[in-house]
């Protein structure tokens, strides 16, 4: 289906010049709305502005400005139905066969510390997610990219086909829109039901769980089994999925599992405290005046199973405790932050995992629940996080 008409409504400007002047170039006529508009027209690109289109003002502080028939019509058209396209030339409607939308940034809104509700419903975007759902369902006749890394596909696409796109990339293209559209509406479902929504049980009657796929692995637990690794769609502080890594191989799935472990371990403590984990369980626990003296605390505990372990710390790794680390033979460390001469000696080891996680020396345990999958279901539970009192313990045996 060759291209002549695109409407361009993006929040996340990355590549949009670039791909309207592509399309300009293609011959194609663009329409805009209110900031695309704008970037693009001091870009020198030539745009139509949406009310020229629809004859109709943007109201409401832009709430309103793309629901219009003019625009919903043109993209729900299917091309080679003759009584839609006589209602089209009826009502002075033309087809628009390409829709470049992203959407408002909620899930960055709402993560923002102290955001209120208000701001919140203001960044659901509506406008947007109604004219790629309209795209998508007539995918057969339009295209719909949703995600700026696609745009160098689309180029690509139209440059093979002379200004046109196959089926098979308006069919890829679509399945993604309703990916996403998808995502938007369950993490909107999920704020705003935690929000307003208390049962008395505390856990809801529908609940729905939104994950983004963060890498591929090479592997599962076992070299036999297939693998990826998942993030929540609004991430919290200090969480292994939050880590970035510095230096060393790539993490396997035993890794993030291990790492995981010993993260939330470390979390439980203010003092300086260093935590090793081997196969997911703990294998030494220190807490000392600094850093390096409750690591000697952590292996002193058990120096044979933290071989080939991983090690978390919660304050930054200074050079003599990047020393001591470096007699070991470990798979990952995880800390707030390397200084520069342990960084450099750490790194050392090629193969070494260095993860840092600013907000480390800062963060509190983990909240929310504890999931569980069994066939056909899942169990979810609070996370496990009793104060014991050392005085109410009893020996038994």
């Amino acid at each position: 289906m060759k291209i002549k008409r695109a409407l361009i409504s993006v929040s996340d400007k990355t590549g949009l010049v670039e791909l309207a002047q592509f399309l300009i170039e293609s011959q194609v006529e663009i329409i805009s709305t209110g900031g695309t508009y704008k970037v693009l027209q001091e870009a020198g690109v030539a745009v139509t502005y949406i009310s020229e289109v629809t004859h109709f003002p943007e109201i409401l502080d832009g709430r309103v400005k793309t629901l219009h028939p003019a625009i919903h019509g043109g993209l729900l058209a299917i091309r080679d139905s003759v009584e839609h396209q006589q209602q089209l030339a009826a009502e002075n409607i033309l087809p628009i066969d390409l829709v470049v939308v992203n959407l408002y940034p909620f899930a960055a809104t709402i993560a923002k510390p102290g955001v209120t509700l208000e701001e919140a419903i203001e960044n659901i975007d509506i406008g947007g997610p109604s004219m790629l759902r309209s795209a998508a369902k007539n995918h057969r006749d339009v295209t719909v990219v949703i995600d700026p890394s696609d745009y160098s596909r689309l180029m690509t696409e139209m440059k093979a086909n002379q200004g046109a796109t196959t089926l098979e990339f308006r069919r890829s293209c679509a399945v993604n829109v309703y990916r996403q559209t998808s995502l938007y509406d369950a993490m909107i479902f999920n704020y705003l039901n935690n929000q307003y929504n208390q049962p008395t049980d505390e856990y809801p009657d529908l609940l729905q769980l939104t994950f983004i796929k963060k890498q591929s692995l090479r592997y599962g637990e076992n070299p036999h089994q297939k693998a990826a690794f998942y993030q929540e769609a609004t991430l919290a502080p200090a969480t292994i999925t939050g880590a970035r890594q510095l230096h060393g191989k790539e993490l396997s799935f035993n890794n993030i599992n291990d790492g995981n472990a010993a993260l939330e371990l470390v979390k439980e403590f203010e003092e300086p405290t260093v935590v090793a984990v081997k196969h997911a369980n703990p294998c030494g626990v220190g807490i000392g005046a600094d850093i390096y003296e409750a690591y000697q605390k952590a292996y002193q505990s058990d120096p044979t199973s933290i071989f080939g372990g991983i090690v978390a710390l919660n304050r930054t790794v200074d050079l003599k405790t990047a020393t001591a680390l470096s007699e070991l033979f470990l798979e990952i460390v995880i800390a707030p932050d390397f200084n520069g001469d342990a960084f450099d000696l750490l790194t050392k080891k090629k193969n070494l995992r260095l993860l840092e996680l600013p907000e480390l020396g800062k963060a509190k345990a983990a909240t929310g629940y504890d999931l569980k999958k069994v066939s056909g279901g899942l169990l979810i539970q609070d996370l496990d996080q009793l104060q014991l009192d050392p005085a109410e313990l009893k020996v038994v045996t």
